[in-house]
């Protein structure tokens, strides 16, 4: 392990996000000499970060926390061609409205994570449609073009990985490495940023950047990226059964997200405790070296400090009491998630088949209300109505904490509690269904 002695490295090391740097000494000497400027770009490509950009973002933090000037890259121009990394086909094309919406939303989610602002050490917001867009394409080519290698370019991972697998690679997608590059040069110009970080995968394209600096403005740049992250089991970081954890509160509520971290592995507390939250090392050293029973106050703790570094320490305290009021109590809690929904659907008649409890023509057997199955796909406690009969069949459903087996139910008036319905699967996965 190396010995840094400049604070951005050392705390970058010991909380575990560093994977590779271009040239460690390099890198040290300058952060030694002062603040040093540093950029992670993001592409507009959906309207919420997830769990899985929170390491770019927390760089970033530690970026700032320790003396130094962020620059949030947001790629509005980048969006338009499409990131090869790690992809197996051409990325959806966006509107120019929908990836302008989606900045503006992505923006809102992560705004309590870096300080804003006009001082030395305050993030810088950037945006690289404001460079790309109008480029000549011609006069690109011949100013830039020439210092990118074709033989190195097909060498990156991110190409050479879609050439062996016979992927469709196309000239769209081929130029993105050149594009960010000159995303590289333009920032070191605009604002002398001298850093690139990224994900692991994104070391290539952060290279071919430190190489454009080198050969345009004879500069000293820069790349660090930080490692895959997955949980003890193996599972990609992020990932739910019911889809991604979004840092956005309109797409995941400040308890679904608390829930989360609350969930994690025994064996990821400690690790994650150093990624995604900023409490100190040596309580991070005595949280995960509990056992048994006492384990869960660490989870409640990587909880409660990374929901309120997302959503602030009012959302994270409520969070953490609507969830031990639940959890503990089994009492109904009016501040769970709520889903609202029609409430004429709860008298409708629907008529099923007495062997597959699904709703069908021509058979007798009509009952009043939403078939449950239906009624947790709604809910996304189930990705699917096979998904939703499993639950069931297996006895983790619960409606108002009570458990229900029955494929065949139907979810209807008499189940209304204070006005709402609990939909519960399994132990932690808990919402209030609220009719209109």
């Amino acid at each position: 392990m190396a010995d840094y002695r400049s604070e951005f490295l050392r705390v970058l090391q010991a909380r575990g996000f560093i994977h590779q740097i271009s040239d460690p000494e390099g890198l040290e000497a300058r952060l030694n000499a002062g603040p040093v400027t540093a950029y992670i770009g993001f592409d507009c490509t959906a309207n919420s970060f997830h769990v899985g950009n929170l390491v770019q973002i927390m760089a970033l933090y530690w970026l700032q926390q320790t003396g130094n000037r962020p620059v949030f890259l947001m790629g509005s121009g980048t969006t338009r061609i499409g990131d090869p990394s790690g992809k197996s086909q051409l990325r959806q094309m966006l509107s120019p409205q929908q990836i302008e919406a989606n900045k503006i939303s992505i923006l809102s989610g992560v705004q309590r994570l870096l300080r804003f602002g006009d001082g030395p050490t305050d993030a810088i917001m950037a945006d690289n449609a404001d460079w790309l867009l109008d480029l000549n394409y011609v006069n690109f080519l011949r100013d830039y073009g020439r210092h990118f290698s074709v033989n190195q370019m097909i060498a990156r991972d991110s190409i050479r990985t879609r050439l062996e697998r016979e992927q469709h690679l196309s000239l769209l997608e081929f130029n993105y490495m050149v594009l960010q590059a000159y995303d590289f040069v333009e920032l070191y110009r605009r604002t002398g940023c001298i850093l690139q970080m990224g994900g692991s995968d994104q070391w290539g394209n952060i290279l071919s950047g430190v190489d454009l600096g080198r050969r345009t403005d004879e500069a000293s740049l820069f790349a660090l990226t930080t490692p895959l992250i997955t949980t003890a089991s193996g599972a990609k970081m992020g990932k739910t059964a019911d889809g991604a954890v979004w840092l956005n509160e309109a797409q995941r509520s400040p308890y679904e997200y608390w829930q989360f971290w609350r969930n994690a592995e025994d064996a990821d507390v400690g690790r994650f405790l150093r990624l995604f939250t900023t409490l100190d090392l040596g309580e991070i050293t005595r949280l995960e070296a509990l056992e048994g029973a006492e384990l869960n106050e660490a989870k409640q703790v990587l909880a409660t400090a990374a929901t309120a570094l997302l959503h602030g320490d009012e959302a994270a305290k409520n969070a953490r009491n609507t969830a031990i009021h639940t959890f503990e109590t089994g009492t109904l809690d009016l501040s769970l998630p709520t889903i609202k929904f029609d409430r004429s659907r709860l008298y409708e008649a629907f008529t099923i088949g007495p062997s597959s409890g699904q709703t069908v023509e021509g058979e007798t057997g009509t009952q009043v209300g939403i078939p449950l199955a239906m009624f947790l796909v709604e809910a996304k406690l189930a990705t699917s109505n096979g998904m939703a009969i499993r639950l069931i069949q297996q006895g983790a459903v619960r409606i108002n904490d009570k458990k229900q087996s029955d494929r065949q139910y139907h979810v209807s008036e008499a189940d209304l509690v204070e006005g709402v319905i609990k939909l519960s699967v399994g132990k932690k996965r808990h919402l209030l269904m609220r009719p209109e």
